[in-house]
């Protein structure tokens, strides 16, 4: 079964968005509100994706990438949006998420990313 954990500060957004990814058959091993939770979920759980919301008060989604990256460049970080700016953009192509998902999506976006990277 894939694993995942779920970081964003927005705590209805994970909660919604845990129980799509369990009607998925992930099992969701940790949700985390801040950049700081997603490091610290990630060396904990070694999850086969990790979903990470960009913009969160104190430790933000960027810091979170960073460090996973550090840990291990091929993790699967899905980094989940609606930060448009060119900044943010410039930022995301130097740190390397393997996908972007602007919000809003549609819940088959959702399906289609756990199809592609679930048993890689």
């Amino acid at each position: 079964m894939t694993s995942a954990i779920i970081i964003d500060d927005d705590r209805d957004t994970v909660e919604v968005f845990a129980d799509y990814l369990e009607m998925l058959n992930v099992n969701v091993l940790a949700k985390g509100y801040n950049g700081k939770d997603a490091v610290e979920s990630y060396e904990q759980y070694k999850p086969d994706l990790v979903f990470l919301d960009l913009m969160m008060a104190d430790y933000d989604g960027f810091y979170a990438l960073e460090k996973i990256r550090a840990i291990n460049p091929d993790a699967k970080v899905i980094v989940v949006t609606a930060d448009l700016r060119s900044d943010s953009k410039q930022k995301l192509s130097e740190l390397k998420p393997t996908e972007v998902l602007f919000k809003p999506f549609a819940p088959e976006i959702l399906e289609e990313i756990v199809e592609k990277y679930k048993n890689v």
